[in-house]
């Protein structure tokens, strides 16, 4: 299935279970409609799992060179998908610290840095922001 979240009318409403979306909102520059969509295209009681880049270089390996619209904070992601889901159906967990955005940005691997470097978590340095949204049963 191919679909513009921004703009999704071939998608049913109440369609999915579960969605994953991964490191992909920041190419969406109508984010509040893709939020509308996912919300929308969601059956009452499923989940919707996002991930969305906090501290990132601009990412230019897409056909349009210039689609790289947002970055997010755990406070811009909890206000974003509660304006649908609600503030009570979601959670929002952030990862990194200023080791690993350091290493992200040098272009290093996982492998160069330990698991206790990796897995320490700075709420300073949102690397990374895991969003689980779950669409309220009526």
């Amino acid at each position: 299935m191919i679909a513009d979240l921004a703009h999704a009318p071939e998608i049913p409403s109440s369609y999915f279970d579960c969605i994953i979306l991964t490191q992909t909102m920041h190419y969406i520059f109508d984010i509040r409609a893709a939020v509308a969509t996912l919300f929308r295209i969601l059956k009452p009681g499923g989940t919707l799992l996002v991930t969305v880049p906090g501290i990132s270089q601009i990412c230019r390996d897409q056909s349009d060179q210039e689609s790289d619209c947002w970055r997010f904070t755990a406070s811009s992601s909890s206000r974003l998908f509660s304006e649908c889901f609600g503030r009570e159906n979601v959670t929002v967990h952030t990862y990194g610290n200023v080791l690993a955005s350091i290493a992200f940005l040098e272009g290093l691997a996982s492998s160069d840095l330990t698991r206790d470097e990796l897995d320490y978590r700075d709420p300073n340095y949102q690397l990374s922001i895991a969003v689980a949204a779950r669409k309220q049963v009526d």
